[in-house]
């Protein structure tokens, strides 16, 4: 099984260290892992152009969105991380959900999706309730934990002892997902065959 990690902040900080935590567990549990840096590079906002419905890959080229969708085909789980920053998720992270999400929602569908955040006083809960959007449009399961998925500062020498524990629980639980999605297919057990053809729209 392969998790894909996703770092949305421009540095190799606080939010690299807590998805490196987690990949700790992945790996004493058989799991591989990659976990992609966002960078500092600039990052384009979705336009709304339209053109993905074709392409099967966003329109806008020249950074990292059409290469983290290509990466999420091969993924079995994700777990998207973000610092907080005025009590939401990174402009960047978001701006590269959306993009990613609109061209390549086949590739993250079914498969299970995660939200981690790190923090330095507030805007935890806001920010993961913001992230976890994504899998649920997606038709992904969303993996839970012991308590909810935000971590101060995971780098530090004075831990959020209950953070990280949360962050490892969080591990453990994908691992666990992932272990009964591969024995569900394994039994025959199908995807479901879901309706997309209603668009309701109510605006006048």
């Amino acid at each position: 099984m392969k998790i894909l990690m996703v770092n949305g902040s421009p540095k190799r900080g606080e939010t690299r260290a807590l998805l490196e935590e987690m990949g700790k567990i992945f790996a004493s549990c058989g799991a591989e892992y990659e976990i992609v840096d966002l960078g500092a590079a600039p990052v384009n906002d979705c336009v709304a152009c339209g053109k993905c419905a074709q392409l099967k890959q966003c329109a806008i080229g020249g950074d990292i969105v059409n290469e983290l969708i290509e990466k999420a085909k091969g993924a079995d789980g994700f777990v998207f991380g973000t610092p907080v920053y005025y009590a939401h998720p990174s402009g960047r992270v978001l701006s590269v959900l959306d993009r990613a999400f609109y061209a390549g929602k086949y590739a993250f569908a079914h498969k299970p999706g995660a939200a981690v955040v790190s923090l330095r006083r507030a805007g935890s809960c806001a920010s993961m309730d913001v992230m976890n959007k994504y899998f649920t449009i997606a038709e992904m399961p969303v993996v839970s934990s012991s308590y909810w998925n935000g971590v101060f500062r995971p780098s530090e020498r004075e831990k959020d002892e209950e953070g990280l524990q949360t962050a490892r629980n969080l591990a453990r639980n994908m691992v666990w997902l992932l272990r009964c999605i591969r024995a569900g297919k394994e039994q025959g057990v199908p995807l479901p065959e879901n309706e997309y053809g209603a668009r309701t729209n109510f605006n006048s």
